[in-house]
């Protein structure tokens, strides 16, 4: 169980630092009847991306932090410190893993590292989830809106079930810790 939830763990971990630093959080979504479609716009954390034809990328990184809007803000720093917290957690998993296999004491001589890296991955996996389930309520929300003009409506875009997959991996692994411990 602890093997397993270290590699779920690991998994999250790299989960987690590949929706943070994806482009792909917005879509643009192609809601009329036009299919031609020359380009494809990516929002993100960070930057911006325009697709030509699926041949040319261009990127542009924010810039500047204070024009960008309070959620944006707030969701950078939401998954920068889950990023961080999620090496933690790796880490001390690792640490509680190996103690409480060179332990002779026996089952009761579990490690209190397994509860706090159990702890850390849950409290991980829930950092992760907030910035990732907020942008994608306000995508469907807004794509349903009429009053949002065609051009600016969104789709999910895959960052965010890549979030979705590592906070459920995060959650997953902190639940294996917890009961380990237990």
């Amino acid at each position: 169980l602890q093997i397993t939830g270290l590699i779920f763990g690991g998994v999250g971990m790299v989960g987690t630092l590949a929706a943070t630093a994806m482009p792909q959080w917005r879509v643009s979504a192609y809601v009329d009847g036009n299919i031609v479609v020359f380009e494809t716009i990516w929002e993100g954390l960070w930057m911006d991306c325009v697709s030509q034809l699926g041949i040319r990328l261009q990127c542009k990184f924010y810039d500047s932090v204070l024009a960008l809007p309070p959620p944006l803000e707030a969701f950078r720093a939401l998954m920068c410190l889950a990023v961080g917290l999620s090496i933690i957690s790796f880490l001390v998993a690792i640490v509680g893993v190996k103690y409480t296999q060179r332990s002779k004491e026996g089952p009761q001589a579990v490690s209190v590292f397994i509860l706090a890296a159990g702890v850390a991955f849950l409290l991980t996996g829930a950092l992760v989830l907030i910035p990732v389930s907020w942008t994608g309520g306000s995508i469907v929300r807004d794509f349903y809106d009429p009053e949002v003009p065609v051009p600016l409506k969104r789709e999910l875009g895959a960052a965010l079930y890549v979030g979705w997959g590592s906070s459920a991996l995060l959650l997953a692994a902190g639940a294996m810790y917890c009961r380990c411990w237990c």
